[in-house]
C-alpha cells in the first residue's frame, strides 16, 4: 500500500489558514518547551539546574604537558671512539621498534642469540639483537654494540667524529614519518613564520629541514615557545622525543592556544594525535611516497676493520631476512610480533609502510643510479644542504662506506632473481593537480635575450634543473608543475603609449612568453635526463598576471609547484 502525502494545492485559501495556525503552534510550544528549560529566577551560573553541555573539544593526551628541551649547538656530542669487541662468538646489534628492521629479526630467528639462526648456520656466529628507543650513535662510537640501525641523514649531522662503517641498506621508510600540521594548513610554504614541535638529530628534523629547504624557507631553532621565527623562516622547537612533539602539539590544540602549528613525528603517535584533533589537525605530508628517509645498518669501524668475513655475515644476513619478508610476509609475522610485542596483524600493517631493500636496490641506492627514491649520495647531501650551519665542516659521505660485502655477494650470484621494484604506492588515481601542492619555489632560470631557449652557458640552469629532477626522483609518483612568469615592469607605458587596448595585446604576448619558457624548461630538463618521464612535467604560462612584488628582476622567473601522490 502506497502511503498518501497531504500535498498543499497552489493558491488555496483554506490550506494557506491551516498553514499558518499549524505554524503559530509550532512556534508556541518551542516558546513553552524553552521556558520549561530555563533556570529558575535567582539561579545563577555554577549551579547544576541548567548549566549547557560544553561544545566537544580536543582531548589533550595523558600526562603534564611536555616542555621544550635545551637544543644542542652543532653537531650532537660523542664518547670516544673505541672498537667493539667480540666476545663468546656473539654480535650484538642495536634497534628500535620498528617493521623496517624486521628481516634481521627473521633472519636470526628472534632477538636472542640463536645457534640454529641463518647467521650461525651459513657464518658461524651468533647475532644478540636489543631494542631500545633512544640514540644510540654515541654507544656505537664507544664500541659499546657492533652495530646500530640509523637513517642515512644522520652520518651527515655526525660528521667525522663518528667512526662508523655503512655496508648495506636496510630500506625506505614508506608512511611512517609525518608533519602533522594545523588543518588550515594547505602547504609547506604556510609554515613560514610558525613554529613546528620536532626531536633533534633525526629524520623527523631532517625531513622537516628537507622540505623547509625544498620551498626556500630558512629554520630557526627556538629555545621555548614564547620564540617566534621570522616570516620566511620555519621555527623548530625539541622536545625529548617525536611522541613528547606531538603530545605538546596536542595539549596546544586542546588549549586552544597556538603557539605551535604542529608537529613532526611517526606513526602511530601522528595519527592519534589526528584522531583527538577531531579535525582540527591533518597529515600534511608523510614519507610514504617521498622517500628521502633510508635506514642503513652501521657498524663500529674498529669492530668492521678486524671482522670482514663477520660484517659480509650481516650484510647477508640482512638481504636473506629482507627477502623472506617480501616473499613470504605470512611465515614471518609471527618472529617479528613476538620481537616487538606485536600483534601479527599489526605487524602486517606496520610493514605495508616500510620497503625491505634487496641486494640490486641495495647497489643502485649507494651506487646513485636508482630513478624511483633518494639515493645514499642525495639524501647525505641533503642532509648536509638541510641542516646548513649546523654542520661546520662537512665530511665526505663516502668515508662512511664499505660496499665491499655487497659486491662480493653480487660475484658470488646470490640473490640474482632480484630486480629492483620500488614503486609509487597510489592509494587515488594520481597526483591531483586541483588541489594545493606539497610545495612550491621560485627559480630564476636564465634565458638567452629575448627568447624562451634556457641560457646552457649559465652553470646555474644546471643546478636547477638538477633541483627539479631531484624533486621527481625523490618521491615517485609525484609530478611537478612548471609555471612561467615575466615582468610586468612596462605595462603603464603601454597604457599611456596605446591604452587598455595595446595593454591586453601585449598581455598576450607575455603569456606566451611565459609558457614558451616554461616549455624550455622542461625540453632542457628532459634533455639533460633523458630518462625522466615528461609526463610527469606539466607546463603552463601565467604572463604577468601574477607578480611577486615590484623588481621587475624577481617577477621573470619559473615557478616549481610540487605535486605529490599524498
Amino acid at each position: 500500500m502506497t502511503p498518501t502525502r497531504l500535498r498543499r494545492p497552489r493558491g488555496a485559501a483554506a490550506g494557506t489558514l491551516l498553514t499558518v495556525l499549524l505554524a503559530l503552534a509550532l512556534v508556541g510550544l518551542g516558546a513553552w518547551l524553552l521556558w520549561r528549560r530555563a533556570p529558575a529566577p535567582g539561579a545563577g551560573a555554577g549551579t547544576s539546574a541548567a548549566a549547557p553541555a560544553a561544545p566537544a573539544g580536543v582531548k589533550p593526551p595523558e600526562g603534564k604537558v611536555p616542555q621544550p628541551i635545551e637544543p644542542v649547538t652543532g653537531s650532537p656530542p660523542l664518547a670516544a671512539a673505541a672498537s667493539y669487541l667480540v666476545r663468546d662468538g656473539v654480535v650484538e646489534v642495536d634497534l628500535s621498534e620498528y617493521a623496517g628492521y624486521g628481516g634481521l629479526i627473521v633472519a636470526n630467528g628472534g632477538l636472542a642469540p640463536n645457534p640454529d639462526s641463518f647467521f650461525a648456520r651459513t657464518y658461524g656466529f651468533q647475532v644478540k639483537l636489543t631494542v631500545g628507543e633512544g640514540e644510540t650513535w654515541s654507544q656505537l662510537n664507544n664500541g659499546r654494540f657492533a652495530a646500530t640501525a640509523t637513517t642515512a641523514d644522520a652520518l651527515a649531522v655526525q660528521g667525522r667524529a663518528f667512526q662508523a662503517v655503512v655496508p648495506v641498506q636496510i630500506g625506505w621508510s614508506r608512511g611512517a614519518d609525518m608533519l602533522v600540521v594545523d588543518s588550515g594548513v594547505a602547504t609547506v610554504n604556510q609554515l613560514a613564520g610558525k613554529v613546528v614541535a620536532a626531536s633533534q638529530f633525526n629524520e623527523a628534523e631532517f625531513f622537516l629541514r628537507f622540505l623547509a629547504r625544498e620551498a626556500g624557507l630558512k629554520v630557526r631553532v627556538l629555545r621555548d615557545l614564547d620564540g617566534r621565527p621570522e616570516p620566511g623562516e620555519v621555527g623548530l622547537v625539541f622536545y625529548e622525543d617525536a611522541n613528547a612533539g606531538c603530545d605538546a602539539y596536542q595539549h596546544e590544540l586542546a588549549g586552544g592556544r597556538r603557539r605551535l602549528v604542529g608537529c613532526m613525528g611517526w606513526s602511530p603517535r601522528t595519527d592519534e594525535v589526528v584522531e583527538a584533533a577531531q579535525g582540527k589537525a591533518k597529515v600534511l605530508v608523510s614519507n610514504k611516497n617521498l622517500l628521502v628517509v633510508a635506514d642503513v645498518l652501521a657498524l663500529n669501524r674498529g669492530f668492521a676493520e678486524q671482522h670482514p668475513k663477520l660484517v659480509k655475515g650481516l650484510v647477508h644476513g640482512l638481504l636473506e631476512g629482507n627477502r623472506r619478508l617480501r616473499d613470504d610476509p605470512k611465515a614471518n609475522l609471527a618472529v617479528v610480533a613476538r620481537a616487538f610485542k606485536w600483534t601479527e596483524a599489526d605487524t602486517s600493517e606496520e610493514l605495508g609502510r616500510v620497503h625491505l631493500a634487496n641486494l640490486p636496490e641495495n647497489r643502485a641506492f649507494f651506487a646513485g643510479t636508482i630513478d624511483s627514491a633518494g639515493s645514499f649520495g642525495g639524501i647525505y647531501q641533503s642532509a648536509v644542504l638541510a641542516y646548513g650551519d649546523v654542520i661546520k665542516n662537512p665530511a665526505d659521505g663516502a668515508r662512511f662506506l664499505d660496499l665491499g660485502p655487497l659486491e662480493a655477494l653480487a660475484k658470488e650470484g646470490l640473490f640474482a632473481d632480484q630486480r629492483i621494484a620500488i614503486a609509487p604506492i597510489k592509494t587515488g588515481g594520481g597526483a591531483s593537480l586541483e588541489g594545493d601542492p606539497l610545495l612550491k619555489k621560485d627559480i630564476r632560470f636564465f634565458f638567452e635575450p629575448n627568447s624562451s631557449r634556457l641560457d646552457e652557458q649559465e652553470p646555474k640552469n644546471a643546478e636547477y634543473l638538477d633541483a627539479v629532477k631531484q624533486f621527481l626522483q625523490v618521491s615517485p609518483g609525484s609530478v611537478v608543475v612548471l609555471r612561467g612568469h615575466v615582468d610586468d615592469a612596462k605595462v603603464a607605458d603601454f597604457r599611456q603609449q596605446g591604452g587598455e587596448q595595446l595593454v591586453q595585446a601585449m598581455a598576450l604576448k607575455a603569456m606566451e612568453l611565459s609558457r614558451q619558457r616554461a616549455v624550455g624548461v622542461r625540453d632542457a630538463l628532459v634533455k639533460r635526463h633523458p630518462r625522466l618521464d615528461a609526463k610527469r612535467l606539466e607546463t603552463v604560462g601565467r604572463g604577468w598576471e601574477e607578480p611577486v612584488g615590484k623588481d621587475g628582476t624577481q617577477n621573470r622567473r619559473v615557478e616549481v609547484q610540487w605535486f605529490t601522490l599524498e
